[in-house]
């Protein structure tokens, strides 16, 4: 599926929770290593529980980097992958990043996304920590072999060989995002947001990245939730082309 012939610009999303030096640090890093002009703008998501330290770590980034397009946002419903897709419906680049303030999704490799974009701008470039190159960094082990599983399974499920389909660091075709109509509230749907593009025949670009395990803040996501990624799998794979797009 061709969505989009042209790179222009790329809008960043970053929700943030209990994040404050590492959102900094993230910041830091993405404006000292992408060029000003591939960035259409930055967009912090916070909501409801959202800290007090996160918020004015959020506004203080965005006074210190006047010269930047930094924009903070309040979701509007609660949960993770509806931060994401309000943002999406608020983006205005061509392009768009999933990433995070945790630092568990490497802000290093988002040059190299925009930079592989920019040859391939109607394909969904996506972080894997899987191939030659990438690593993980203080994961759980017992998740750890849970999660290679998990990716096999899909690989026959799917007929693929992208190694990584449940780390939702990636950048998108814009139009491609807002295109289709998304059900999943929780973290079932960074697994959604490659399924349903594979399902509609876009085409993966797979790049290293390094997972890191925070170092601020608590992870909100248990082992046992990642099963609940199964009603996910079955339900994407199974359903008909044209129900994936929005009315």
């Amino acid at each position: 599926m061709n969505t989009m012939s042209k790179f222009d610009s790329v809008s960043i999303l970053i929700p943030a929770l209990n994040e404050t030096y590492l959102l900094r640090q993230t910041f830091e890093i993405i404006l000292d290593t992408c060029n000003k002009s591939d960035i259409e703008e930055l967009i912090v998501i916070l909501c409801e529980r959202s800290t007090p330290a996160c918020i004015k770590t959020a506004e203080q980034i965005k006074n210190d980097y006047e010269a930047y397009p930094i924009k903070i946002y309040f979701q509007k419903n609660p949960s993770i992958g509806t931060a994401y897709q309000e943002a999406f419906n608020l983006s205005k680049g061509s392009h768009i990043i999933m990433t995070a303030a945790d630092m568990d999704m490497d802000p290093y490799v988002i040059s190299k996304f925009i930079e592989k974009s920019k040859m391939s701008p109607e394909k969904i470039i996506l972080a894997s920590r899987w191939i030659p190159g990438g690593e993980f960094h203080g994961y759980d082990r017992l998740k750890l072999v849970l999660n290679y599983i998990f990716q096999k399974i899909l690989d026959v499920l799917f007929l693929t060989k992208l190694t990584d389909m449940t780390y939702g660091f990636r950048l998108y075709p814009a139009s491609l995002m807002k295109s289709i109509k998304w059900e999943e509230a929780k973290h079932p749907f960074f697994l959604e947001t490659s399924l349903k593009p594979l399902r509609l025949g876009t085409k993966f670009v797979e790049i290293p990245a390094i997972w890191n395990v925070r170092t601020e803040g608590t992870s909100v996501i248990s082992i046992w939730s990642c099963f609940k990624y199964f009603k996910t799998v079955f339900h994407v794979r199974f359903m008909k082309k044209r129900d994936i797009f929005k009315s």
